[in-house]
């Protein structure tokens, strides 16, 4: 799995970039640090990468997860709630052109889309963004999965728990904790499925626009 290796270090080499702040000189104006404000605005899009993997749970607890992508999400309203529940919805998109289902045996490989990530933006604090997501997407590989008399396509839904923490205006690393299930919904002959799933994701973002 060179590839995830490669692409969780370019991550951690784009975070470690992006931490550094640019020079300042005796005549530069102050820098608001209300970087969350600054960046979860209605109308403003989330560009990132992201990369991740993970573990089946249970009867499952031998098949492994990995895959690597990108992410774009809107965010569609202003904030709302009172204290620490303040927050703003927003609907990411995740495009996963690597995706890989390593069960015992060998492993699968593939590709996944997840279309509905629907998320609320905890924007109490100021450079961390705590969120809580409804994840639901398909995955394409090249044989069935799991192996045996059943599908290569197959479906997921899971509830995502996670936080960005910026590290300059409008940039963020992220990491999440997603619990699911992957199953073909009987569009197979059999559909024994991954009833748990276990899934950490890391990711970086960049926000552009918004009003």
């Amino acid at each position: 799995m060179k590839w995830i290796a490669a692409l969780l270090c370019s991550l951690i080499l784009a975070a470690a970039v992006a931490a550094q702040d640019a020079p300042v000189g005796p005549a530069a104006a102050p820098v608001a640090q209300d970087w969350v404000a600054q960046s979860f605005k209605k109308y403003t899009w989330e560009l990132g990468v992201v990369a991740g993997g993970g573990t089946g749970l249970g009867k499952s607890d031998g098949t492994q997860f990995a895959f690597g992508g990108g992410r774009a999400g809107l965010i569609l309203t202003g904030n709302h709630l009172p204290g620490i529940l303040r927050g703003n919805f927003e609907w990411a998109v995740d495009v996963l052109p690597l995706y890989a289902v390593l069960p015992p045996a060998s492993g699968v490989y593939g590709a996944s889309v997840r279309p509905a990530i629907w998320q609320w933006n905890f924007t109490s604090w100021n450079k961390y963004a705590p969120y809580v997501a409804i994840v639901g997407g398909t995955v394409f590989t090249t044989s069935n999965v799991p192996p045996g008399n059943t599908a290569a396509v197959n479906f997921t839904e899971g509830l995502a728990f996670g936080s960005y923490m910026f590290v300059k205006p409008r940039r963020a690393f992220s990491a999440e904790a997603t619990f699911g299930h992957l199953s073909n919904a009987s569009i197979g002959r059999h559909n024994p499925g991954y009833n748990a799933t276990f899934i950490f994701t890391v990711g970086y973002s960049w926000y552009k626009g918004g009003r």
